[in-house]
């Protein structure tokens, strides 16, 4: 067995895709129109396990939107040049809740989930 994909939330999905593909700079895989529904994949660049982005359509999706982990770190994206992709991301939009730190695993800074991240989604 192995993972091939898990599902985020999104307000919508051109919002997901514009977080994910514009901002972070993953691949769009799959946009498929499925009537009352898309099925959107995006990845890594280079492939690796998918991220399934699902509209939130319902109140109880909606409220779980960005918080899908409970407050828990959600996405560990790697870089080679941190500094270089902060400014980048802070550029783009995105809120950080912390000041870059270095932990014994590498360079950190937590920044705030879909649709907390970014004030376009």
């Amino acid at each position: 067995m192995k993972l091939s994909a898990f599902t985020v939330l999104v307000p919508d999905y051109d919002a997901g895709i514009r977080f994910f593909c514009g901002i972070l700079g993953f691949e769009l895989c799959e946009d498929l129109n499925q009537g009352r529904k898309r099925w959107v994949t995006v990845c890594a660049p280079g492939g690796g396990v998918q991220i399934v982005l699902a509209r939130a359509d319902t109140p109880e999706q909606r409220a779980a939107t960005g918080r899908q982990v409970g407050g828990r770190v959600w996405l560990f994206p790697e870089t080679d040049d941190f500094e270089r992709d902060h400014a980048r991301l802070i550029r783009e939009g995105i809120r950080f809740d912390e000041e870059p730190r270095d932990e014994p695993y590498g360079r950190v800074a937590d920044f705030l989930p879909i649709p907390l991240a970014t004030a376009g989604i």
